[in-house]
């Protein structure tokens, strides 16, 4: 089901539309509802008229526009903050992905199990919202630029801290760390990148932003691939990741601040100030927490989706299939690749299709193509699979950023997203630990008759029964696609939320 807001004169254009039954209320009769509408190509959309009169009808979606002509509307203003802050992602997942795809490494290096390493990625998601929330804060407070260049910089340190690190305890405290500042990272650097953007080519730039995350995958297999196998070339990786993350930095420097974060502070909107943000949020549950609820779990499945898929799937070539370190950064690299084809196409069909159908289709493609994803034997067949089933996984996850944003009450758009996500990723952060665990305890025997851990089989089995739980969320669930969110008040500047704070004040 949908629910907009639109002017409109009643007479004219409820005689042209076909009325609908009202957005049901509840959780079962929207659970009804929404099942319902998943096989019907027209959408339920409320519309609301300048008087307040709320009528619902049955509308076609829009056709999809031609994304070059999308892509054109950008100035070389706008492609130059959109670029900058596509790279400031892609080299905070770099970062990420450096531990992540040397896993192995990591676990002859430090002389510890392959589970004791992915520990660090588990300590990494968990305070990564910690950090979202405090640099979140800091970009509204301070502006967009100070708090992404001290975010970059600081994560080329903590590399660098990381590669010095002498015992696996000093390891994981760094990791802990730069969970801190990489979860400042994408909301700075998503605003950066959108704010500029034309309202009609947001949808589109927002599939391609999400996917720099599955590039900077790609760029450090790359990196992993050409340093070699050894165990010491993992500090190798590491170094190239400073490189990337302070260049960054020094890049954002000089590129002015948000022309909407200055054109705010300058009309003399109301500062956001701690107290103003643990109020809104507050509020914001108190009204949305069954949507609260929902969006968590959805972003519970999707975090585990991703990290179950991918976290250890080079660890899985290695020891499972014996690849040399070669083979498996190749298949690691084609894997990812498509993975940003799929967001980005899958993202922008959601405009046409629907964003629960394009999940729900992706998400149960990628759970058929799972006995390819894992039982082929040669580089090639593996490599294939590979791609194709993260073009479904990522092709899914490519209509999260619009849906969220779509869903969000649109007073609290700003907050709503990065609390429901940010929740859904700390429930998660255990997935790639709880995987190499059940592996490394479980074993299988090759053709050749070598006995290995059973990396293939958990991947498998815990992303089908993922994947079912998305689609099965989705389809349950509501959608509001069209929302026109960008016309509302920005958080924070809700007329309720402020009409309360000037009372308090008198």
């Amino acid at each position: 089901s949908t629910s907009q807001t639109r002017n409109y004169h009643p007479k004219i254009e409820m005689a042209s539309s076909e009325g609908a039954e009202p957005i049901a209320k509840g959780v079962i009769p929207t659970i009804k509802q929404s099942w319902a509408d998943l096989f019907r190509w027209r959408q339920r959309v409320a519309i609301t008229n300048e008087y307040g009169e709320t009528a619902t009808e049955w509308q076609s979606p829009e056709p999809l526009q031609n994304p070059i002509k999308l892509l054109m509307q950008l100035s070389p203003k706008d492609w130059l903050f959109f670029v900058v802050g596509f790279l400031a992602w892609t080299a905070d997942a770099f970062d990420f992905h450096a531990l992540s795809i040397q896993t192995v490494k990591l676990a002859d290096y430090y002389e510890t199990s392959k589970t004791n390493v992915t520990t660090a990625i588990t300590l990494t998601l968990l305070l990564r919202s910690v950090g979202a929330a405090f640099f979140g804060l800091a970009g509204d407070k301070f502006g967009r630029k100070w708090p992404m260049v001290i975010n970059m910089l600081v994560l080329g340190l903590l590399q660098i801290a990381t590669i010095y690190s002498a015992t696996f305890q000093q390891f994981l405290a760094v990791r802990s760390l730069f969970g801190l500042f990489m979860g400042g990272v994408y909301g700075n650097a998503i605003a950066m990148a959108l704010e500029n953007c034309p309202v009609n080519a947001r949808g589109l730039m927002s599939g391609i932003l999400q996917q720099g995350y599955s590039f900077g995958y790609v760029l450090a297999a790359c990196a992993n691939l050409g340093v070699g196998g050894s165990t010491e070339s993992w500090k190798t990786v590491f170094w190239i990741a400073t490189g990337f993350s302070i260049a960054v930095g020094l890049v954002r420097i000089c590129f002015p601040e948000s022309q909407q974060f200055l054109a705010a502070k300058r009309s003399g909107k109301p500062k956001v100030t701690p107290a103003a943000f643990f109020k809104e949020t507050r509020i914001m549950l108190a009204r949305e927490w069954k949507m609260c609820i929902y969006c968590i779990i959805l972003m519970t499945w999707f975090n585990y989706y991703s990290h179950t898929s991918q976290d250890s799937y080079t660890t899985f070539l290695l020891t499972q299939k014996e690849f040399e370190n070669a083979a498996a950064s190749r298949g690691s690299i084609l894997m990812k690749t498509g993975a940003c084809v799929g967001g980005c196409i899958i993202g922008y069909l959601s405009q046409f299709v629907g964003r629960r159908r394009a999940m729900v289709g992706a998400s149960l493609i990628s759970a058929v193509l799972i006995p390819a994803w894992i039982l082929p034997t040669g580089e090639r067949a593996l490599s294939a699979t590979g791609f194709f089933m993260q073009f479904f996984v990522q092709g899914a996850w490519g209509v999260i950023p619009i849906h969220l944003n779509e869903l969000s009450p649109v007073a609290f758009r700003s907050s709503f997203p990065g609390i429901t996500y940010q929740i859904g990723n700390m429930i998660s952060s255990p997935s790639a630990q709880i995987v190499n665990a059940i592996a490394e305890s479980h074993f299988l025997r090759r053709a050749n008759g070598d006995l290995v851990e059973a990396y293939g089989p958990t991947m498998g089995v815990a992303t089908a029964i993922i994947a079912v739980g998305i689609a099965v969320t989705a389809a349950l669930g509501p959608e509001k696609r069209g929302s026109r969110f960008e016309t509302a008040a920005p958080a924070g500047a809700d007329k309720e939320v402020m009409g309360n704070k000037r009372h308090e004040d008198d």
